[in-house]
Order: C-alpha cells, then sequence, then structure tokens
C-alpha cells in the first residue's frame, strides 16, 4: 500500500486490569498477544506455581539469519533476499498462533514446542536449504552453522535477550509501562569525540518535510527488495515519493520529491510511532499495522530535521549515489542490543539519552528520536550482502574510522513529535518484537545529484553551515 491517510474510528478497548490469577493470556483489540501477569498473595498461589505461570510465553525468539550472511555472491542476492523475507513471514505467522492459542500454552507445557516451534524450525529448515543451495549455485560458501539456526525458543517477556538489558516484566504485544522512564530522573549521558586538527567541521541541512503528504508502506526496498510487506510494520517517507519495495535505484532518480533542494532525490524512512489512544487508523486491518499487530493513531513528527555533519579527525568524501545505510536493529529485542543505535529523549533533556526505554517528558516538552547513521564507508559497495559489512562507525573515543574506511558526512536524523507526557506511544515494529524501544531503526538511500553531493562535502570540510 503506497499511502494511507489518517482516520478516527471507533475506540478500542485498552488492557487495563491486572489479572491476579493463573490465567492464560488476554488478546488486544488489534490481535496482539498479552501474556499474563501474576500478583497473587502467599495465601493464595504456591510461589512455585505462580513463578511458572509468569513465563507463559509471550513471544518467539529466532537467530537472524541475514546478520550471519556476511558473504554472499552477488548474483544470489535477490534469491537470499527473498528467502530471508520468508523466514520473517514465518515468524510472523508463528506469532500469531502463540497469540490465538494462549489458553491452549497454559493447559499444555508441551503445545508451544509442538505445536508452534515444532513445524517452525521445519519450515525455516528447509528456507536455509534453499538459502545455502543459492549461496553455492553462485560460488559461494554458505557460512558454518547456518542449518543450526533453524531452531528458535519460546520466551516469557521478562526473559533476557543476550547482550541485552532484561525485558521488563507483563508482556503483550506491547508497550509496557515498565518501557518508559521520566527523562528528569536520567543523568547526563551523550558523549561525542572531541573535534581534533584536521577535523571536517561544517554541516549540510536537507529540508524534507515531515511527512505531510501521508506516505507510509510496510515494505523494505533495502532489505527486501520486491517483497511486499517485507517489514510487517508501516514506515514514514520523506524524500523520495517513489520508494516502495519494488523501486529501482533508476526509480528513484527518477522520482518525485519532498526535499525542498531537489538534487536530493535520497529516501529516508523509518517506523511509525503511534499514540495508543484507542483510536484506529485506516490500516488497522492491512497489511503492516492491524494485521501484524501495529495499532493506534500514526502520529505526524512535529518536526524532522536532516543534518549531515563531518569527522571529527578527518575531512569527508562524497557518498557513492545510492549507498544504502541501515542504522539500528528492528530484531533487537530478541537479537541483543549490539546493532541498536536509536536513541530517546525530550527536548530540552537531549543531553541525556535512552537506547532501551522510551521517554516521559515533562509538560512543555516533546519527545525526540535520534538516529546517527554510519560514518565510515569501504571505499567501494553501495550495499552489502547484511546491509551493514559495507559501512561502520567511528571509533566513539577517538572519533577515527576503521583502517581500511573512509570517512563519509554522517547523516543526523531527529525528529520530534508533540505526543502526550506519559506512557500511552510505542513504534511499530515486527510483532514478536513487542514494540521496544531498543528495536527502533531508520534507512536511507543516497539519490543526491552526484553534483550537489560534492557541493555537500566540500561545504562540511570547509567548516560551513550549509543548505
Amino acid at each position: 500500500m503506497g499511502r494511507t491517510s489518517r482516520t478516527s474510528r471507533k475506540r478500542r478497548s485498552s488492557l487495563a486490569t491486572r489479572m491476579t490469577v493463573a490465567s492464560a493470556a488476554l488478546l488486544l483489540g488489534g490481535g496482539g498477544l498479552a501474556a499474563v501477569n501474576v500478583y497473587a498473595s502467599a495465601h493464595e498461589e504456591d510461589p512455585q506455581e505462580t513463578e511458572q505461570v509468569g513465563q507463559v510465553v509471550a513471544t518467539i525468539d529466532c537467530p537472524d539469519v541475514g546478520t550471519a550472511l556476511a558473504d554472499v555472491p552477488e548474483a544470489a542476492r535477490g534469491e537470499v533476499d527473498g528467502e530471508l523475507a520468508a523466514l520473517d513471514r514465518q515468524i510472523t505467522e508463528a506469532y500469531q498462533r502463540l497469540a490465538d492459542n494462549q489458553d491452549a500454552a497454559a493447559r499444555d507445557p508441551q503445545f508451544v514446542d509442538n505445536s508452534i516451534l515444532g513445524p517452525l524450525e521445519d519450515q525455516r529448515t528447509a528456507v536455509l536449504g534453499r538459502i545455502a543451495e543459492d549461496i553455492r549455485r553462485a560460488g559461494g560458501q554458505p557460512p558454518d552453522g547456518l542449518d543450526a539456526m533453524a531452531a528458535c525458543t519460546g520466551r516469557a517477556s521478562d526473559a533476557p535477550a543476550p547482550s541485552a538489558s532484561p525485558g521488563p516484566p507483563g508482556g503483550g504485544n506491547g508497550p509496557e509501562a515498565s518501557d518508559f522512564v521520566d527523562i528528569e530522573s536520567v543523568q547526563p549521558n551523550a558523549q561525542a569525540p572531541r573535534n581534533r586538527r584536521g577535523a571536517s567541521r561544517g554541516s549540510f541541512t536537507t529540508k524534507c518535510g515531515r511527512n505531510e503528504n501521508g506516505k507510509f508502506n510496510p515494505d523494505n526496498v533495502i532489505v527486501a527488495p520486491g517483497v511486499s510487506n517485507g517489514a510487517h510494520h508501516m514506515h514514514d517517507y520523506v524524500g523520495n515519493q517513489a520508494t516502495d519495495a519494488f523501486s529501482s535505484d533508476d526509480d528513484l532518480a527518477a522520482g518525485d520529491t519532498s526535499c525542498r533542494n531537489q538534487g536530493d532525490r535520497s529516501t529516508y524512512y523509518w517506523p511509525v510511532l503511534r499514540l495508543q489512544n484507542g483510536e484506529d487508523e485506516n490500516d488497522a486491518g492491512a497489511d503492516g499495522g492491524g494485521k501484524d499487530q501495529n495499532v493506534g493513531e500514526i502520529q505526524t513528527p512535529a518536526s524532522v530535521t536532516l543534518r549531515f555533519d563531518g569527522s571529527p579527525v578527518s575531512k569527508v568524501v562524497p557518498m557513492p549515489r545510492f549507498l544504502r545505510i541501515i542504522t539500528g536493529d528492528a530484531k533487537a529485542f530478541t537479537n541483543g542490543d549490539a546493532n541498536a543505535n536509536a536513541s530517546w529523549s525530550c527536548t530540552g533533556f537531549e543531553d541525556r539519552q535512552l537506547k532501551d526505554k522510551y521517554p516521559i517528558c515533562p509538560d512543555g516538552s516533546r519527545v525526540v528520536r535520534t538516529f546517527r547513521f554510519q560514518s565510515c564507508w569501504d571505499g567501494v559497495n553501495t550495499d552489502s550482502a547484511n546491509h551493514r559489512t559495507h559501512v561502520a562507525f567511528e571509533d566513539p573515543r577517538t572519533g577515527a574510522c576503521p583502517e581500511g574506511f573512509k570517512a563519509i558526512p554522517q547523516l543526523v536524523q531527529r525528529i520530534v513529535y508533540d505526543v502526550p507526557p506519559g506512557p500511552g506511544f510505542a513504534v511499530d515494529s515486527f510483532p514478536e518484537q513487542l514494540h521496544k524501544p531498543v528495536t527502533d531503526h531508520g534507512d536511507f538511500i543516497n539519490v543526491f545529484d552526484e553534483r550537489l553531493m560534492r557541493r555537500v562535502a566540500a561545504c562540511i570540510n570547509r567548516g560551513d553551515r550549509c543548505r
């Protein structure tokens, strides 16, 4: 679906009652799963029994095959991307079966393994076999242990992911009250490398609006090209108006842009933020929306700033045209936070940045999402098989790029929302990621006119502030 307009519909009932007995789960109005919170008194429940009930499976945790495929022959990438999208679809369908069968899961400890995780492993085994064959056919070598990535586990929402901070208790398709924190209780923590001799101190700002056009779709042309609903969540778009799952580089080069400077036809996109106020969007029954457990009223940003900064230690080189960069990890709740990168804060408090919590802002302050994209490029590739290894982050202490990488203008996206203070909003996510703030991410394809991109780099290297 290329465009979706905002529509107010009937008010949904919210999950407001904490359960005090060993019930299985409730289904949210949008089809989401809410695992049980058990607040039983000692005289009502045996402690061991209460602990077992509290571990009702809330989501499905599968190894992320895409990140393991760092070396896929170019000739096989189209087929492999399609198979990776099939894995995501399988997880979404298994998650929905889990949501639809919580009573059975609560009655039978083996139900999840036998009826959901076992069949899912069989499906994944077949796909992984096809991925391996695609790679071999193109002259490559599948990574060791690929077949071992077929098995998934059931996970209670309060079970920590590897390398991640523990998830909050309670469960549900999210968010939960404990996903939020009062920004005034957070200590200042924002740090940046100090500029050194030779730094490129300038910046270039491109004004592309805030998606007043209402361009949304649940595609991801970088990760799942040619696959409708490849993201299983809705994206906001600014910049290139031709962007969907089927856009070729030529399509993007010829597309209209919302950017004031028509030389910038880049595509900038990120998961929408929804206010969970009981109001439906008109995607409540659509892919990426309600069918993927993303419900609530989509919020148009109050402002969007797109700025390209320099390097604290060197000059920058122009970005190559059609360079693709993903920052953050849409699956960080189950993957762990190694690739998580989005930051959450509030206006007036942006020296305090959160990665795994949503902020509760005081009156008069607005919610801020910030994405600092990778600022180092391998000098050769505009993409890579896992969409990560062709770019890298600067060293957080020194600001230097890894050996063999070149500094490029760093895209910094700052997105501001005017939402009511307190819990009640969340970003769209893959269903099994439970709308956790750590899953936030941004995507960018550079479709600057090459002459304009050279001017951008020159401006930054001179130390000017350009628009």
